[in-house]
């Protein structure tokens, strides 16, 4: 029985210690994240020579642009796919809202010149700093 109640309490100390070393450890690592998080706010806004916030926009502009594409080729596929009149009008409407939409948030995006469709060459070089960007984020 004692050798039983030492066996007990001994993985009761080891459980404990276990406990304080996983405790350090996440104090220890929690500065770490900060700091690679700061790195990447850094990264981010000097490769491209926009504010973070710029950066946020872009992201949600071309997610969207992307969302609007996709709808218009769901779109225009389910037309295909439609015997019923009715339906492909309704398809045929929801497809011109989805072309608008899209040609909407192209033109934004040109305006604030997040999207380069006319100069071929500039996007290319502003998508490779895009990418560049990611690159250095997947190394952190």
């Amino acid at each position: 029985m004692a050798k039983k109640d030492e066996k007990n309490s001994t993985k009761k100390d080891v459980k404990k210690t276990a406990k304080k070393e996983d405790k350090k450890k996440n104090v220890k690592a929690e500065p770490e994240a900060m700091t690679q998080t700061q790195e990447s706010e850094a990264i981010n806004k000097d490769a491209l020579a926009l504010p973070a916030s710029m950066l946020d926009d872009l992201a949600i502009a071309t997610d969207f642009l992307v969302t609007a594409k996709a709808a218009v080729r769901n779109l225009a596929v389910a037309i295909t796919e439609t015997a019923t009149p009715e339906v492909k009008k309704l398809l045929r409407r929801e497809l011109d809202n989805a072309i608008d939409t899209h040609d909407k948030i192209a033109q934004y995006m040109i305006k604030k010149e997040m999207y380069h469709a006319y100069d071929i060459e500039e996007q290319v070089n502003h998508d490779l700093k895009k990418a560049d960007i990611a690159l250095e984020l997947a190394k952190k």
